[in-house]
Parts: structure tokens; sequence; C-alpha cells
């Protein structure tokens, strides 16, 4: 993502459909190799990419976008704290992670399993959703904070 915003910038244009075209090739990809990697396992993947491309493009756009605000920045000698305000930057962040969210539930529902499994998908995924956007609203506060505190005791103001 950061390398696809970079060769952007590098070539003095902004991200586009290319990339964001390219990225999610790149993700079907990793897709294929985890499912080649799941056979054997007592459960069946089914990707639907009707309902999962949708949300990956969104995230993949909208993380292209922020790091292309970020080096940008970089470029003209602005720090992050100056290109994204701590609460700008948190709520891009709880953003990104929302659709990450979204997209593993939407994974999740493609999962087929028989057995004494099937009688457990439905909560064990209604349980990693519920974790997930707990912990992703944390990180996204906890990043946030790590990135605008002031980075020596030796620099704070009295």
């Amino acid at each position: 993502m950061i390398a696809s915003a970079a060769r952007s910038l590098g070539a003095a244009r902004r991200p586009g459909e290319a990339e964001v075209g390219s990225l999610l090739a790149r993700a079907r990809a990793i897709d294929r190799e985890f499912l080649a990697g799941a056979h054997g396992l007592p459960v069946q993947l089914d990707i639907a990419y009707a309902r999962i491309e949708p949300l990956r493009r969104r995230r993949i756009a909208r993380a292209l976008d922020l790091a292309m605000r970020i080096l940008e920045g970089w470029r003209d000698g602005r720090g992050l704290r100056s290109v994204m305000p701590a609460q700008a930057l948190e709520r891009r962040l709880r953003e990104l992670l929302e659709l990450y969210c979204e997209e593993t539930s939407a994974l999740a529902a493609g999962v087929r399993t028989s057995g004494a499994l099937a009688a457990l998908r439905g909560r064990a995924a209604s349980a990693l959703r519920e974790i997930m956007a707990s912990e992703a609203e944390a990180l996204a506060h906890e990043a946030v904070h790590a990135l605008h505190r002031q980075r020596f005791a030796s620099h704070k103001r009295a």
C-alpha cells in the first residue's frame, strides 16, 4: 500500500483505479494462497467477492489516500502531526479498521463447516466481529496517542 502510494508520488500523480485494481488483484492472490493452504481442514471457505471487494476497494482507496497524504507531507518537510491532527488521524484509522472488520465478517460468512463446528460457527463469527470492533477502536486511539504524544521529556513546555 505504502509502496504503491510512494510510486504514485514519485510519478507526481494521485493513486487511482490502476493502483486499487493492482492491490485488489494481490488480495485475491493472497486469498488463493490461503485457500490452498487450508486444504484438508474441516471447513470450506466460499469467498463472496461481490460482498467483499467493495469493502476492500473502499479500504484500499482510503489507505492509499492516507499514505499519500503522509508521504506528501514528509516530502514537503512536514511531520505526521502537522499532516494529520490527532482527531483526523484517529478517525481515519478507525474507519480503516472498521472496514477491515466488515471484510473479515464477510469472509466469516463464507465459512462452511459440518458437525459440531457448524453449531459454533455463527456464535464464533459474531464474537470475533465484536472483539475486532472493540479492539479496532482501542487500537486507533492508542496508535494516535503514541504518535501524537511529546516524544522527549526535554521538549515538553513548562
